[in-house]
């Protein structure tokens, strides 16, 4: 599939440049009409270049056609993890392990925002947490715990023996402070400004 790829690709560049040189040479007036006109009541006038155009045409359209169900079937299955059960396929969404993971960490004190990605490939599984942690906390003890609580999690849930790559991505420290801040404008409410006006019901 890699060689229809790269041969729709030579043939896409190929059909651009031909374009593209066609375009400046009328734009320029390079050739003069007549011998356009010439050339394309030759191509009308001969067989067999126009069996090969065609010929070609319908290769290309069908390299593309391929190209696409190859890349759309590829797409379909980076979204999901699939394996095999004595009563058929189960297919397990990336999104939903992601939820999982944010769930497996919500509960660490160290840990004040999370967002985790995860891509499955031939390779194995490979997880990407962007995660916002407290200043008051060591950073590569923390990070190994969470790659060590990700992939035990990962690991039981699935119930696979795959390889699982955890990539820890550190965005932002936060202070304890800002933290308390946030939650005491939570607990306040809303804030209303302006006058309320009362009735009788």
């Amino acid at each position: 599939m890699r060689f229809l790829s790269g041969l729709t690709l030579f043939f896409y560049t190929l059909v651009f440049l031909l374009i593209g040189a066609l375009f400046i040479v009328v734009g320029l007036d390079i050739i003069p009409q007549e011998a356009m006109v010439d050339a394309v009541s030759t191509i009308y006038a001969t067989s067999n270049i126009r069996l090969i155009l065609g010929i070609t045409g319908i290769l290309l359209i069908f390299i593309s056609i391929m190209v696409t169900q190859f890349t759309m079937g590829k797409i379909k299955r980076e979204k999901t993890i699939a394996f095999e059960n004595p009563d058929g396929q189960v297919t397990i969404s990336l999104t939903a392990i992601e939820d999982f993971i944010k769930r497996a960490l919500k509960q660490l004190p160290e840990v004040k925002e999370l967002r985790p990605y995860v891509r499955a490939g031939k390779k194995g599984i490979s997880i990407i947490t962007r995660v916002t942690l407290f200043s008051d906390i060591n950073i590569p003890e923390t990070t190994e715990k969470i790659q060590n609580i990700v992939k035990t999690r990962v690991q039981d849930m699935l119930g696979v023996d795959e390889p699982i790559s955890i990539k820890v991505h550190v965005v932002k420290i936060a202070h304890k402070d800002d933290a308390s801040k946030d939650t005491k404008k939570e607990d306040r409410g809303p804030q209303y400004r302006g006058n309320i006006e009362y009735g009788s019901y």
